[in-house]
């Protein structure tokens, strides 16, 4: 089994996993590999980036019922948006404003 030397280690950062290793009742060593795995688990530079499409395909896409119809960028939508500035949408009163 391959081993791994890692010379001219900081003491304080040899001490920190010293510390953790007993914390964790491990064995340095142990403990040392514990932690490069964790580092190898996180390190997603490797991975596959998805794009925003990607994740609605995968999570709400024809794979699970739902056939998501995206419009093309920069298409207009195909009614005009709702006119809220009528008298019967506002809401303030006059204690809003400080009369």
């Amino acid at each position: 089994m391959p081993s791994l030397l890692i010379r001219n280690l900081d003491e304080s950062l040899h001490a920190r996993i010293k510390q953790r290793a007993r914390a964790n009742r491990r064995s340095m060593d142990a403990e040392a590999q514990a932690m490069l795995r964790r580092a190898d688990v996180l390190d997603d530079s490797n991975a596959p980036q998805e794009s925003l499409y990607d994740i609605a395909r995968r999570i709400f896409g024809p794979a699970r019922g739902v056939d998501l119809e995206i419009p093309p960028r920069g298409s207009s939508p195909s009614r005009e948006p709702p006119d809220f500035s009528a008298p019967e949408y506002d809401r303030t009163t006059a204690s809003d404003v400080g009369l």
